[in-house]
Parts: C-alpha cells; sequence; structure tokens
C-alpha cells in the first residue's frame, strides 16, 4: 500500500526556513503505532495525519516521540497541501476535526489563515530546571491552560528584551526536567511586536522552528499589553519563521505562507 506523502515549510514564503511539517494523506485512520513509527522515520518535530470525513477532513499530529492535541505549523502545512493539490477548493474552508475541535483554514489574500482556540495563561513559579533550563531568570512565569485530550501544560516565560530570546542557548538535559514545553518571549521591535522561541524536549523537539500553538497563548497574552488585537511575531529560531496573529475574543487567527519541498509516497 502506498499513500500520498509530502513535506512544507510553514510560515515562510522560502523553501528551508520556517518549520517543515510531513503531511500524510490517509483514506482511513492506521493504528497508533504505525502513524507514531511513520514520524519517527520522518523525524520532524511533527507529522500531520489527514482523512477526508465527508465534507470535513480528520486531522492528528505526531511528533518523532509522542502524539500532541495541537499543532499549527503542520495544520497549516496540511492546509496548503490540501488547497495546493485541489483536494479543498480554494474558495471554501477546510474544517478539520481535531483533539482540539474543530479547526478551519481559508485563503487570506497571499496567506493561509487558520482559527484556533486561545489559549488563556496563569501566572505560576518556574517549575524545577526551567530557569537552568533556559540560562535566564525569566521576568514573569505563566502555565498554559490544559489543551487537548491530553491536557498538556506549557510554560510561558517573559524575557527582558528580543536580543536575550535570541541568544538563549538552553541546556537540554534540565530542561527535560520540565513537564511540558517552555514558551520565551520578549517585545519585539520594527516590524514585529513579539518574537519568541519554543523549546519542548519531552516532546521529542529540542527546538521548534515556528510553533503555532505557542502563539495561542501568545496572542491572548501580549494583545492587552501591546493595545491591539492583530500584530507580526517573528520566532527567533535559527530556521525563524513570521507569523501574523490576531485574537478574536476565545479564538486566535494565525495567518502564514508555506512552501511544498517534497513530494512523494510513503510505501508501507
Amino acid at each position: 500500500m502506498s499513500v500520498p506523502m509530502f513535506i512544507v515549510d510553514a510560515f515562510t514564503k522560502l523553501p528551508f526556513a520556517g518549520n517543515p511539517a510531513a503531511v500524510c494523506l490517509l483514506p482511513a485512520w492506521r493504528s497508533d503505532t504505525w502513524m507514531q513509527s511513520v514520524a519517527a522515520e520522518m523525524n520532524l518535530a511533527e507529522t500531520a495525519f489527514i482523512v477526508a470525513e465527508g465534507s470535513r477532513f480528520g486531522l492528528r499530529w505526531f511528533t518523532p516521540a509522542v502524539e500532541v492535541p495541537l499543532c499549527g505549523h503542520a495544520t497549516l502545512a496540511s492546509s496548503h497541501v490540501l488547497f495546493d493539490s485541489g483536494r479543498a477548493p480554494a474558495e471554501r474552508p477546510i474544517e478539520f476535526m481535531s483533539a482540539s475541535g474543530l479547526l478551519t483554514a481559508i485563503r487570506a489574500h497571499d496567506r493561509i489563515e487558520l482559527d484556533f482556540p486561545a489559549i488563556p495563561v496563569t501566572k505560576c513559579d518556574p517549575p524545577d530546571g526551567l530557569p537552568q533550563g533556559i540560562g535566564v531568570t525569566p521576568d514573569f512565569v505563566a502555565r498554559t491552560a490544559p489543551r487537548g485530550v491530553r491536557g498538556d501544560v506549557d510554560y510561558l516565560c517573559v524575557l527582558r528584551d528580543a536580543e536575550t530570546v535570541s541568544s538563549l542557548r538552553p541546556d537540554v538535559a534540565q530542561l527535560r526536567r520540565v513537564n511540558g514545553g517552555v514558551i520565551v518571549t520578549a517585545r519585539g521591535s520594527g516590524r514585529y511586536a513579539i518574537v519568541s522561541r519554543f523549546f519542548a524536549p519531552g516532546y521529542g523537539i529540542d527546538e521548534d522552528p515556528v510553533t503555532g500553538g505557542a502563539h495561542c497563548a501568545l496572542t491572548p497574552y501580549w494583545a492587552p499589553l501591546l493595545g491591539r488585537e492583530r500584530f507580526l511575531a517573528w520566532q527567533a529560531s535559527p530556521r525563524g519563521g513570521e507569523l501574523e496573529v490576531t485574537l478574536r475574543g476565545d479564538r486566535v487567527a494565525l495567518a502564514g505562507h508555506a512552501v511544498t519541498v517534497l513530494s512523494g509516497e510513503c510505501r508501507v
């Protein structure tokens, strides 16, 4: 049996930048073990699996190590594949059924815009290993609300400036002690209102290049502080990526570009 497989760079106009995701189009769901094995073989931050379910699409995401309940860049990559291949009409929204509920994607000018749930954050003390792991003491630490069926919780750390965020050299071994991902962020300058990075060794991802899901927490956190609901964000990983984010009540719109860099078949 062979199924279509793609690699797409998300949140970038240029190939070999942004965040790569694998996208696998299935005629029906395969076992969790098979999908986890494919994700480990692809060895990208996320592999998305899609199954057509009537007028909607089922969508699941796997890192090389675990299934996750929400992934922005792999949803953007999936939407790009469906629009680009004609499997989804460009003039209609794509509706995905996922562990995080109904997610939609539309073409918005030259970008694809995703509609995701906003993730509230609550101030907390830093967990063991977090300051040592990122190498600085944050000005503010919060934990995100549980998300998805597994109830994953990440930590949001506000640092003093964008340069500190960009120059971090995290201790991955220390960050493995943190039960969840770690979002670091600061105010930006010029074109970008905020900058961020995301580290998640516990999910099998030392650093995620561009993280849509993290911006579901970053957007409601920063919007009131910035005094605006729509702004550009830059994820300052070595690959880097741009997101246009908009807070809409309890939802976040994430808009970005995507580029297909590989297409073929998975023959297992």
